[in-house]
């Protein structure tokens, strides 16, 4: 086991199963089966990471030969900031800079988004220089299509939410597989284009690693626009105060503003703000 990944066997991993999965249930994978949640557990255990820190997401897959979908295990983002963070090694990650906008109708829905993010990892060598490693990904080869067996090109709702988020985090990613290469090259869940004609995703770019989109997040997105009360908005409550802080914070406002836009259409009298 490598200092990239952890020192130390988890604390989290050490309680039994049957324990454990009741408390993932019930905080970082609100909705998952338990077969779900054991291949989490399996693939933590193998990499000696915590659970607890949700190094890793469950992706539902179209699955061509099964005609349905199935869950699949993927890292996040996330993992492979903190294993280079863990190296002692990194030196700083730039912000995102992106290319021109561009608005274009894919799949049957006008979307706006950058053309290209540039992001630049830098890593302490042994020497003490420090190295750049620049990644630039395009966002008409990154973006995830919808899954499910429908044929589709247009994108998913988060990739259509967050055009911009998605394609930094494809390009941290390229940036950090770049300037640590030991780290693995596993796809991870926001890089991934699924291809809904089959249950392996479609990785444009040949070893590399990638993120595929976080689906909650997607399903809310798309549970806040198919509301038609603010009741129904509210009852999202729950579901978005699992989410990630950064996450949660832009998921409330797209709530918001989709509670206005349903008191618009409907006579002054307003209930209150959801979330």
């Amino acid at each position: 086991m490598t200092a990239l990944t952890t020192t130390d066997t988890s604390r989290a991993l050490a309680l039994q199963e049957d324990e454990l999965i009741p408390v993932l249930q019930a905080s970082l994978y609100p909705g998952a089966n338990v077969n779900s949640i054991r291949m989490v557990l399996g693939y933590c255990k193998a990499a000696g990471l915590d659970p607890m820190q949700k190094p890793v997401h469950i992706v539902p897959m179209w699955d061509s030969k099964t005609s349905s979908m199935r869950d699949v295990v993927m890292p996040g983002i996330g993992l492979y900031r903190t294993q280079a963070v863990r190296s002692g090694e990194c030196a700083g990650i730039t912000e995102p800079e992106y290319g021109p906008d561009v608005t274009q109708g894919i799949g049957g829905q006008q979307i706006t988004f950058p053309s290209w993010c540039r992001v630049t990892v830098k890593r302490r060598l042994s020497s003490g220089e420090i190295a750049e490693f620049t990644a630039k990904e395009f966002w008409l080869e990154n973006y995830a299509i919808k899954g499910g067996k429908e044929k589709s090109i247009a994108p998913n709702a988060m990739w259509t939410k967050r055009p911009y988020g998605q394609l930094a985090k494809c390009a941290e990613a390229q940036a950090l597989r770049r300037a640590f290469p030991e780290l693995g090259s596993q796809p991870t869940s926001d890089e991934t284009i699924i291809d809904p004609s089959d249950v392996t995703p479609r990785v444009v770019r040949a070893a590399e690693v990638i993120d595929v989109p976080d689906t909650e997040p997607a399903d809310l997105l798309a549970a806040i626009d198919a509301a038609q009360t603010v009741e129904a908005l509210n009852a999202l409550k729950p579901r978005i105060r699992t989410l990630p802080a950064d996450l949660r914070a832009e998921i409330t406002d797209a709530a918001k503003q989709r509670a206005q836009q349903i008191r618009d259409a409907q006579t002054p009298e307003a209930t209150d703000d959801p979330i």
